[in-house]
């Protein structure tokens, strides 16, 4: 399938071609966005092609790689992948890469909708291949420029390895920033060879060959909590894992029918259109459907491992409830943490060998890339940035060109599932079809007072 560089005919600015679109990050979101464009340009014909362009950090397609455990599965149906719900006919469903590895069967005989984490990022792996020449592995995007009337910016990126190298400039009519999250640590915690954050759990734990105190402390409680301090008793079958967090016990997840609606793509519109205070609300209801939660079945596991333990008389999996981290101190060949409980008791200190923080992700800020034309953002009463249905952030006029946001950071304009996989395919198509209709109005003359319009004026955005 063609991957959307449609230089024939195309704009040119400063005598090199203007994209439609440039998109930073390559993760889940704008690959969904890529497929999206591209399989548009395989029906529309060359002259109403969008011309795209992804640049992405890594040298190569990766999604959370440092959690993909063996045997955890994902939470959300395979049938929110990234074509289905835009377009079940699409060529990048999961059905259909099934049928391709030839796996389909098998995994019907399965009898559910979840399947495990190494398998869909094969799945994802699988469709960016499919997108590579769209996309410009191991540049970094650093900054962003609006060298004329704001009709075109101009994107700068310098590869990874080579952070001193003259900076690439790319023009385009409109930017979609994708760029994820970034992990979270609890204040006055900073990361080292033994304190990880759990989105590495995978490569460091490999390269622990050290550990004086067969020991290792999770910090959190959601379901990244409860995979790590399950990964790590199975890893390490002479280690104690000491599960740290301040409530009673890990929550279950609500994955109940009528709680999941909240992740319709229709839930969308009526999160958009609601009162500020009704979108509150709608956050607080349904937080136990994603957030510091876990999968029922994998909390029942890890208690009846604890109790088995208990009654062998060889506790290695421990939960240290009600209890506050209040301070981490790497040594040399080991970790310090110091723990207060909340419910009597006094403050003590647990030496391990490594501590893993799965404490959550932060939405990165578009801002930061945009520089001084992050001013030409405009942003509600709490300076969040304002965002149209169709997920292009609203600007001065100064801005003509669109900036689009994917992830977390439209998650109070568009709720819950701006971080998650559940709506990315129809994501995808709102976001195409509003390139589309862009360009669109861009193509129409303008026709003067009492002039005969042309007959073929009329514009269609597929």
């Amino acid at each position: 399938m063609s991957a959307g560089h449609a230089d024939a005919g195309a704009e040119r600015y400063d005598e090199r071609p203007v994209h439609d679109l440039v998109g930073i990050g390559f993760g889940p979101a704008n690959l969904a966005l890529a497929i999206a464009v591209a399989e548009h340009n395989a029906h529309s014909g060359g002259a109403r092609a969008l011309r795209t362009a992804f640049l992405e950090r890594q040298r190569e397609f990766g999604w959370h790689r440092g959690m993909l455990l063996a045997g955890a599965t994902m939470q959300v149906s395979f049938l929110k992948d990234l074509a289905t719900l835009r377009d079940p006919g699409s060529r990048f469903t999961f059905l259909r890469f099934l049928h391709e590895r030839g796996r389909l069967v098998d995994f019907m005989n399965q009898k559910t909708f979840f399947p495990t984490r190494i398998e869909f990022h094969e799945y994802l792996s699988w469709c960016a291949a499919a997108m590579g020449e769209q996309v410009r592995y191991g540049r970094q995007a650093h900054a962003v420029r609006l060298p004329g009337d704001g009709d075109v910016l101009e994107v700068l990126s310098r590869p990874v390895d080579d952070p001193e190298a003259e900076a690439e400039a790319l023009p385009t009519r409109n930017l979609v920033v994708g760029a994820g999250l970034t992990p979270h640590f609890p204040e006055g915690v900073e990361p080292g060879p033994r304190v990880w954050h759990n989105r590495d759990l995978l490569p460091y734990h490999r390269s622990l060959t050290d550990r004086p105190h067969r020991r290792f402390a999770v910090v959190g409680a959601g379901q990244s909590a409860a995979e790590t301090a399950e990964f790590l008793h199975r890893e390490f079958p002479d280690a104690e894992v000491c599960a740290v967090f301040s409530r009673y016990g890990y929550s279950p997840s609500d994955d109940s029918a009528f709680a999941n609606r909240i992740f319709d793509p229709d839930a969308v519109d009526h999160f958009y259109s609601a009162p500020e205070e009704v979108k509150q609300s709608l956050m607080d209801y349904h937080s136990n459907t994603n957030y510091s939660v876990v999968d029922p079945d994998l909390i029942e596991q890890l208690y009846r491992t604890s109790y088995q333990e208990k009654i062998a008389g060889a506790e290695r999996l421990r939960f240290l409830n009600t209890t506050s981290l209040t301070a981490v101190e790497e040594r040399e060949g080991d970790v310090r943490l110091h723990l207060r409980p909340l419910v009597g008791g006094e403050p003590y200190t647990l030496d391990c060998d490594a501590v893993v923080m799965a404490t959550g992700y932060r939405p990165a800020d578009p801002r930061t890339l945009l520089g001084p034309l992050a001013e030409e953002c405009l942003t509600d009463g709490r300076g969040r940035l304002r965002i149209s249905r169709d997920h292009r952030v609203l600007t001065t006029t100064r801005i003509r060109a669109g900036i689009y946001v994917q992830g977390a950071v439209s998650q109070h304009t568009h709720g819950i599932t701006s971080s998650l996989l559940s709506t990315l395919a129809v994501r995808s198509g709102e976001i195409c079809d509003a390139l589309l209709l862009d360009r669109a109005g861009r193509s129409v003359p303008v026709t003067p007072v009492g002039a005969e319009p042309a007959e073929d004026l009329a514009v269609t955005a597929d």
